[in-house]
């Protein structure tokens, strides 16, 4: 069984990110929806599937790590 979660949030999405010692490398983000995010979102929509047995997104993006990676790159370019 799949849950599917769609939440507009226009240009209100927030996020903190985290590496692997725990530290925040992204520590407030709050602007339009990044594009490591699954599905067509426009920058204003979340869209989730998750998997109620596991509770795993199943939509994913298979390259979101290198996604995020260079969303961290530029918040710090930005700063």
């Amino acid at each position: 069984m799949k849950l599917n979660i769609s939440l507009k949030v226009s240009d209100m999405f927030s996020c903190t990110i985290q590496n692997s010692k725990g530290e925040y490398v992204v520590d407030d983000y709050c602007d339009y929806v990044p594009d490591f995010m699954p599905e067509d979102h426009f920058g204003d929509y979340v869209e989730l599937e998750i998997d109620t047995k596991t509770g795993q997104i199943t939509n994913w993006r298979e390259n979101a790590q290198a996604l995020v990676n260079q969303f961290v790159r530029d918040q710090k370019e930005e700063v």
